[in-house]
């Protein structure tokens, strides 16, 4: 048997999709930068995935600007706010994502002043440090804040960081690659400034995401060339890519209600299916939370001696389970989670922690099959 529980990693693409990509290659082959026929059809096809995908975020069309992923989307907001915005100081947590963290070294290296707001064992901001962090000084500020951790599934608060930026006059972007899809996001509710998103976290298609830039923020072009994605992000634009990311939003968004309870079923057995298998089972973060945490995944810290939790990883593999020790993108590496080093301390560490995540293609008869794997190291 074959169970794909890493959909944080990357999730499994809808055949819906699949068909809309296979039908604009083969249809809808004009560059959208061209004036004849050809990319007249193929520009309105770009324009109408642009509103579509910022009607779910009460964006405006001219605010998404598409990129190749969250990674690109999340050095291009940071690193624009720099260079275009005038900000010296980033406010940041030591559970983001590397795609924040490294691109905020590489800028501390150069002069900015980072700044790390206080977590909890949940993951969770203090919010009294950050406004601290907030009023420490003069400086233009941008704090940049995941939405929902991709480790251990904490939810951040968007309205009341988006409202303490917005009093004390600091820009805020949100890497919101975990949550869009997931989660009703109202940019202009939550007075969100940027924010991230990447297609394949929602049964989309790889290699492309986008950026909401609000309106007049007043940022410059990030990759230069041509006048494409209002001259922000020169570049011939992947249209298939983006056609198939506009009808993954479309469908997950229109089914939410429905596959979001689905999910959360699947996550509650999991959870009453492995404390009966280990009693003393301990969820990283608050991700047995219903409440704090997302639906979609949950960390768990299992324990079994050393000897066994070695061989944990390779048997999950051989019996087909497909599962994640921290992110997909340091799964290679021999460096341990940063995020699980940040919430546990010194606690657990002999435990081998696994993040299992979920989507509307699992069911509990794989979990079952999971357990029974799990059993065995009891």
């Amino acid at each position: 048997m074959e169970v794909y529980f890493d959909n944080a990693a990357t999730t499994r693409i809808r055949h819906e999709v699949v068909d809309e990509i296979k039908n604009c290659l083969l249809e809808t082959y004009g560059n959208p930068s061209s004036t004849h026929s050809f990319g007249r059809s193929a520009k309105s096809k770009l324009e109408n995935a642009r509103k579509v995908i910022a009607s779910y975020l009460n964006a405006s069309p001219q605010e998404i600007i598409f990129t190749s992923g969250g990674t690109e989307s999340d050095n291009m907001l940071i690193r624009c706010s720099v260079k275009d915005m005038g900000v010296t100081t980033i406010i940041s947590s030591r559970i983001e994502h590397h795609a924040v963290l490294h691109t905020l070294d590489d800028l501390e290296s150069s002069g900015i002043n980072i700044k790390y707001v206080k977590t909890n064992n949940k993951g969770q901001v203090d919010f009294q440090d950050l406004e601290r962090l907030l009023k420490e000084d003069n400086s233009k500020k941008l704090v940049t804040l995941m939405y929902v951790n991709n480790e251990i599934g904490t939810i951040l608060d968007l309205e009341r960081v988006g409202l303490l930026c917005k009093e004390l006059n600091a820009l805020f972007h949100t890497d919101a690659v975990q949550g869009v899809a997931h989660f009703n996001i109202d940019v202009k509710k939550y007075n969100i400034d940027f924010l991230s998103a990447a297609a394949h976290k929602f049964h989309g298609p790889k290699g492309v995401g986008f950026s909401y830039v609000k309106k007049n923020t007043g940022i410059n072009p990030f990759i230069r060339g041509g006048a494409q994605e209002r001259g922000l992000r020169a570049g011939t634009e992947a249209l298939p890519n983006i056609i198939g990311m506009e009808k993954a939003i479309s469908l997950s968004y229109d089914n939410l209600n429905e596959e979001k309870v689905y999910i959360q079923s699947i996550k509650d057995y999991f959870i009453k299916s492995i404390k009966k298998i280990f009693p003393n089972v301990q969820f990283n973060g608050c991700s047995s939370d219903s409440e704090e945490s997302t639906y979609t995944l949950i960390n768990i810290a299992i324990p079994v001696i050393k000897k066994k939790a070695s061989l944990l990883d390779f048997q999950l593999d051989l019996k087909g389970i497909a599962c994640s020790k921290g992110s997909a993108c340091q799964s290679g590496s021999n460096q341990g989670s940063h995020v699980l080093k940040e919430v546990q301390g010194e606690k657990n560490n002999d435990w081998p922690s696994l993040r299992f995540s979920f989507s509307s293609y699992n069911s509990k008869k794989e979990v079952d099959y999971l357990m029974g794997v799990l059993k065995e190291f009891s």
